[in-house]
C-alpha cells in the first residue's frame, strides 16, 4: 500500500466517524464552554465583534454518529487584493492527539475557505507548546508532536518567536487560582512588593468599580493617554463600545479611582498620629534628654513634615473632584478563564498603585466569586533575561502575582487558493 493509499484510507475512516457541519452560534458557544481548549476568541461574541469591524465569520465543526458536536472553529474572513484570508484565533477547538479528528476538521476548514474564496487560513491553536516557571525557566519538555500533527495535515508552521505578536501572543502569563478560597489567601500568594502595593492603594483611598456604558469615554481616555505614552496603537472609543455591545455581560470594564475625601481623611489621620507621637517625644525630652530619644524625635519630626506635605497634596486633589480615575482594565470572562485584555493608567497617579489593586479585585470578583480557577494575564514578550526589552516592565508587573508562563504553539497557515497565493508571494518578493 502506498502513502497516498494510507492517507486515503485514513481520510475515509475520518469521514465515516464524523460529519462536517456548519455550527450555529449556540453550538459553537456550547463547544467552547465545555472543551478545555475553549476560550472567548472562539465564541459567537467574538464573531459579532469581528463582524462589526468588517469580517465575514463562519463556524464549522464535526458531529459524531450520535449528533454531538466534538470539534469546531470560528473562522473570520477579511478581504485582501487576492481574495479572502481566514483567521482562527486561539483555535481550532480539537483534540490534537486525535489525528483522524484533526484531519477531518482540517478538511472541513479547507472546504469552508474554498466556499468563501479564501487564499489561505491562518490558525493560532490554544495549545501549550511548553510550560515555564514565572522566571521563564522551562518546567517540561516541548510538545513538538503538536507541530507535527498540524504539519502532517498540510498546515505550515511559522518558526517559534519571542516578542509581542500583532495578532495572538505566543507567550502568556497565567495564575492558577484553584488553591485559594478567600481574597486574603489570594493576596498572601503574591510577592511581598505586590502585596504592599495593593495595601498601599487601599490606604490611599483607591476604589475599584465596574464602569457602565456612560463611563466608557473615561475608560477610552485613559487608554488613549497610555497609548501615547507607551507608543502603541490606540483602538479608539468606538472599539470599546463595540466590544461592550458584542460581549455584553462577559465584558468587564473596571476603573480604579481615587476617592479624594477618603484619601484626605487617611492622610489627616496619619498626620495626627505623628503629631501626637512627636508631642509625646518632646515631653520626654523635656524631662530627660538622651541620644536615643533625640534621634527618634528627629526621625518622627521628619516623618511628620512629610505627612503634612502629603495632607496638603490630598487637599489639593480633593479640590479637583470627588473621584479621580487613575487606572482602567478590560477583562473578559469565559467558563474556562478570566482574561485581562487591555489596560491603561494615568501617569500622574502612578504612586497610588491603582493598577495592582485592579488586578486583585478582578481575580476576586471575576474568578473566586464566580468559581473560575484560571486567571489569564495574557501577553508577555517571552524575554526574561533582558531588562531593556520592550516588555520587561509588563513582565515584572505580572510576575508580582506569582503565576506561571505558557508558551503556545504559535501560527499555522493552510494554503487554499494556491495560484493566487503564489502570485501574492511573488509580488511581495518583488516589492520587498
Amino acid at each position: 500500500m502506498t502513502a497516498n493509499d494510507t492517507d486515503g484510507t485514513a481520510g475515509a475512516a475520518a469521514r465515516s466517524r464524523w460529519k462536517a457541519v456548519r455550527l450555529t452560534a449556540e453550538q459553537l458557544d456550547e463547544l467552547s464552554a465545555r472543551d478545555p481548549l475553549g476560550n472567548f476568541q472562539q465564541s459567537s461574541r467574538m464573531a459579532a465583534l469581528a463582524a462589526r469591524h468588517g469580517s465575514v465569520c463562519s463556524n464549522v465543526g464535526l458531529r459524531d454518529a450520535d449528533g454531538h458536536v466534538v470539534a469546531g472553529a470560528m473562522i473570520a474572513y477579511t478581504p485582501s487584493r487576492f481574495g479572502m484570508s481566514g483567521s482562527i484565533w486561539l483555535g481550532p477547538i480539537c483534540d490534537p492527539d486525535d489525528t483522524p479528528m484533526l484531519s477531518a476538521l482540517s478538511n472541513a476548514i479547507r472546504a469552508d475557505a474554498k466556499r468563501n474564496h479564501a487564499i489561505e487560513v491562518a490558525a493560532w491553536p490554544n495549545l501549550v507548546y511548553r510550560l515555564h516557571a514565572s522566571d521563564g525557566t522551562p518546567t517540561e519538555a516541548p510538545r513538538d508532536g503538536y507541530l507535527r500533527a498540524f504539519e502532517d495535515l498540510g498546515w505550515s508552521h511559522r518558526p517559534l518567536t519571542r516578542g509581542y505578536d500583532s495578532v495572538i501572543n505566543r507567550w502568556v502569563y497565567v495564575k492558577d487560582l484553584a488553591p485559594y478560597d478567600t481574597a486574603d489567601a489570594l493576596l498572601k500568594s503574591y510577592a511581598k512588593r505586590t502585596q504592599w502595593s495593593i495595601e498601599r492603594a487601599r490606604s490611599m483611598g483607591v476604589v475599584v468599580h465596574e464602569a457602565g456604558a456612560d463611563e466608557l469615554r473615561v475608560f477610552a481616555n485613559i487608554e488613549r493617554q497610555t497609548a501615547q505614552r507607551r507608543h502603541f496603537a490606540y483602538r479608539g472609543e468606538q472599539y470599546f463600545r463595540d466590544f461592550a455591545a458584542a460581549f455584553g455581560d462577559r465584558a468587564h470594564f473596571l476603573i480604579a479611582s481615587i476617592d479624594t475625601a477618603a484619601y484626605e481623611e487617611s492622610m489627616r489621620r496619619k498626620a495626627q498620629r505623628l503629631e501626637e507621637l512627636v508631642a509625646g517625644l518632646e515631653e520626654k525630652l523635656a524631662q530627660r534628654e538622651t541620644t536615643k530619644l533625640r534621634r527618634r524625635h528627629n526621625e518622627e519630626s521628619s516623618n511628620l513634615k512629610a505627612a503634612r506635605k502629603r495632607l496638603d497634596a490630598a487637599r489639593a486633589l480633593r479640590a479637583r473632584g470627588a473621584m479621580l480615575p487613575a487606572a482602567c482594565s478590560l477583562f473578559v470572562t469565559h467558563p474556562n478563564e478570566t482574561v485581562y485584555l487591555y489596560s491603561g493608567s494615568v501617569e500622574e497617579y502612578k504612586p497610588f498603585y491603582a493598577s495592582a489593586l485592579i488586578q486583585h479585585e478582578a481575580m476576586v470578583k471575576l474568578c473566586l466569586d464566580k468559581g473560575i480557577t484560571r486567571y489569564n494575564f495574557y501577553g508577555i514578550d517571552g524575554v526574561f533575561d533582558d531588562p531593556d526589552s520592550e516588555g520587561h516592565g509588563v513582565l515584572e508587573f505580572k510576575q508580582g502575582f506569582n503565576g506561571h508562563v505558557e508558551e503556545l504553539v504559535g501560527e499555522f497557515t493552510m494554503p487554499v487558493g494556491r495560484a493566487r497565493l503564489a502570485l501574492r508571494n511573488a509580488l511581495k518578493k518583488v516589492l520587498g
